[in-house]
């Protein structure tokens, strides 16, 4: 009998060295897999600061470059590789402050929807209850020249970029108009006059719109409208409000329409590329922002600063659907609202960027639609957006998961190879 049990008793402590070592064996194969893969996002970003790595495609080279990767609240990667400015020496780092460009809308867009929320603004009401100089806006016809629009633009219009409000474009008549009426404000403020977001909001109602309200997506001043509305309906100025409902409870102390002098070594430098390939600090204004110390135009489309940190807590706060460690910013419906696709099928068909293949959009954000169409690994459902200087931001609520890009390279907008190799990488961390 003892015999028995103690034979019984060697059997089951073999089996459980088996699967003990089974599972070190896994457990390091998983480790070393990780390794691989962080290792792989290195080698991605290196590649954006190598001189011709990328032979024939001037566009992938970077002067500095930083990522970060969450999962579930837990850091999966950082780094950073080469300049935040060459001329000065100093490196891209954690708490380099960077021009978000169009990487602030979604803020906006969550801004908007905070009113929402607080039963301060409709988003079937019409624009000019909040902003009058957008009553009566004329459609440009290429015929007629100025029309009546058949409708007022609404709230809703703005959040899904189907108002017709155009971005300053050479190619149209209500473009063309529009770079006159910012490159007047821009040369105003170098003057030192004071262009603050009102005025800019009466320059964008003066320009006819490219179509009728609703009848197809384009690209444009609609998130900077936003902007505007949100002022009227909280009696603060945008910046303000952003500071008391998202950047102080988010703890983003490094984001906003300015930068202080104290902060100012931290502010990356943005740089353009030549025909030759060879990078030159930016001059001038791209979209009339200015993150100087008298940010007048806080520009919803455009006009935020922030860090990689910082950004992480809003990103966090969306994936954790509304909520930041413990805080409640936004309602989980209005979140659940905020990440679909508000696009009708017509709409969407004009959405036909490269970078935007098997996506939607909607409240300012991509959306993810079609994982095949996109050639992409990320979840159905992901969503975010980028900026003009190349930054990137995924959100993936399903698996708890945030990707954040930062480089400064005018024109560097949209989804890239090197952004899909490295979402690729992110993704393949997951376990």
């Amino acid at each position: 009998m003892l015999c028995g049990i103690w034979k019984r008793d060697v059997v089951m402590c073999q089996e459980l060295v088996c699967r003990m070592r089974h599972r070190r064996d896994w457990s390091g194969k998983e480790a070393d897999r990780m390794r691989d893969e962080k290792a792989a996002a290195d080698r991605i970003l290196q590649q954006e600061i190598a001189q011709g790595n990328v032979p024939g495609d001037v566009r992938q080279r970077s002067n500095g470059v930083s990522a970060l990767i969450l999962h579930k609240g837990k850091e999966l990667y950082y780094n950073a590789f080469g300049d935040a400015d060459a001329e000065r020496g100093i490196p891209m780092k954690r708490d380099t402050i960077i021009r978000l460009y169009s990487m602030t809308k979604p803020i906006t867009a969550a801004a908007v929807m905070l009113l929402a929320e607080q039963g301060k603004v409709d988003l079937w009401e019409p624009v000019s209850r909040y902003l009058p100089c957008f009553r009566g806006q004329k459609v440009w016809d290429n015929v007629k020249g100025e029309i009546p629009a058949e409708r007022e633009n609404t709230i809703y219009d703005l959040l899904n970029m189907t108002s017709g409000i155009t971005y300053p474009d050479g190619a149209t008549e209500p473009g063309r108009r529009m770079k006159a009426v910012v490159d007047d404000f821009v040369a105003r403020r170098e003057r030192g006059e004071r262009v603050d977001t009102q005025e800019y909001m009466r320059g964008i109602a003066s320009v006819p719109l490219c179509f009728q309200p609703g009848d197809r997506w384009m690209y444009g001043y609609s998130a900077d409208v936003l902007g505007g509305i949100v002022e009227a309906a909280s009696g603060m100025t945008f910046g303000e409000f952003l500071q008391k409902e998202f950047f102080a409870p988010l703890d983003m102390p490094d984001t906003g329409f300015f930068v202080p002098e104290g902060k100012r070594n931290r502010l990356a430098q943005y740089y353009d590329m030549t025909e030759e390939g060879i990078l030159v600090p930016h001059k001038g204004s791209h979209l009339g922002e200015y993150c100087g110390e008298d940010a007048a135009f806080e520009s919803g489309g455009a006009g935020l600063v922030s860090t990689l940190d910082d950004y992480s807590h809003f990103a966090l706060m969306m994936v954790g659907k509304g909520a930041y460690e413990g805080r409640r910013i936004l309602g989980r419906k209005t979140v659940e609202f905020m990440t679909q696709n508000r696009l009708t099928e017509t709409q969407r068909r004009t959405l036909n960027w490269d970078s935007m293949k098997g996506y939607g959009y909607g409240c300012l954000m991509r959306v993810l639609m079609d994982q095949g169409e996109a050639a992409s690994n990320a979840s159905l459902g992901e969503y975010g957006w980028d900026g003009w200087t190349g930054n990137y931001v995924t959100m993936d609520p399903g698996e708890e998961f945030v990707l954040l890009y930062f480089i400064q390279r005018c024109g560097a907008g949209g989804i890239s190879g090197t952004l899909r190799r490295l979402r690729m990488a992110a993704y393949g961390m997951l376990e």
